[in-house]
């Protein structure tokens, strides 16, 4: 789009590249249940990760089929996808559909605190692990994210979300306008290759880490975090009750450990 530039090197009118934003509709069977502000693509990936971390599934056997609508005379049935259910989350789905909230969920706000800690522990037990990851390999995580990062360099307003194994290989990555979104669709992408729980593989993270970012990690099944920025008060605590290694800051080979330090190897 055009733009004009003051007091930089490009002064002048110029075209930009921004970041996309639009509504992402999730339907259960046809029945409307979430609309998610998200750069569009991975839109599969994101509903079955969504759903994921908002309880409605499980696992991968609950779902059934992940399609996009479509229709010749609405083009705008893209951002529309529906999701069939199956086994026992089929059968909770009515119940799914009254308690939720009728209202979007923005590219920042993720989950807006729809769960808490109290009922995280009662749902879900701490997470366990007999191994360790060494420090070096944590600490050049977000610089491996980074390099990934492709419509960042074009338009500077994404985040990112990335999985990567203990020795620091990349196995799955997501850009979107909203953290927790990139989060969904890099854990929704291992959901569908029903590869969750992540035990054995660790998320990195574009920016701060969130209470909902902690939340579908714990979720998923994982153990450790690397956020470039800042973790929340409550995402500490969070991690904390969860049995998840949050590591902050993580910029030019060292970090802070705000929970389970003993998962990190110091060379």
């Amino acid at each position: 789009m055009p733009v004009r530039r003051i007091g930089r090197p490009a002064h002048g009118e110029r075209e930009d590249t921004v970041a996309v934003e639009e509504p992402l509709e999730v339907r259960l069977h046809g029945q409307a249940f979430a609309t998610i502000m998200r750069t569009p693509g991975d839109d599969k990936d994101l509903a079955a990760g969504f759903l994921l971390s908002e309880g409605v599934i499980s696992s991968a056997d609950d779902l059934g089929a992940v399609e996009h609508c479509r229709h010749p005379h609405h083009p705008e049935y893209h951002n529309i996808v529906d999701v069939f259910l199956t086994r026992a989350a089929r059968e909770g789905m009515d119940q799914q559909l009254r308690e939720r909230r009728n209202v979007p969920a923005t590219s920042s706000c993720g989950l807006c605190g729809r769960l808490t800690i109290e009922s995280l522990e009662r749902r879900l037990a701490p997470l366990g692990c007999a191994w360790t990851i060494d420090a070096a390999v944590a600490g050049a995580l977000p610089e491996s994210l980074r390099a990934q990062q492709r419509l960042f360099d074009e338009t500077g307003g994404l985040h990112a979300a990335g999985l990567f194994t203990l020795a620091g290989d990349a196995i799955g990555f997501a850009e979107d306008v909203g953290r927790h979104n990139a989060v969904d669709k890099v854990i929704g992408r291992m959901l569908l290759a029903s590869r969750v729980p992540l035990h054995d593989t660790v998320l990195a993270v574009s920016g701060r880490t969130s209470f909902e970012i902690v939340q579908k990690a714990w979720i998923a099944g994982l153990v450790v975090i690397c956020a470039v920025s800042a973790p929340s008060s409550l995402a500490i605590d969070l991690a904390s009750a969860g049995g998840i290694t949050l590591l902050g800051f993580v910029r030019g080979g060292g970090f802070n450990i705000y929970t389970h330090a003993d998962r990190v190897r110091a060379v």
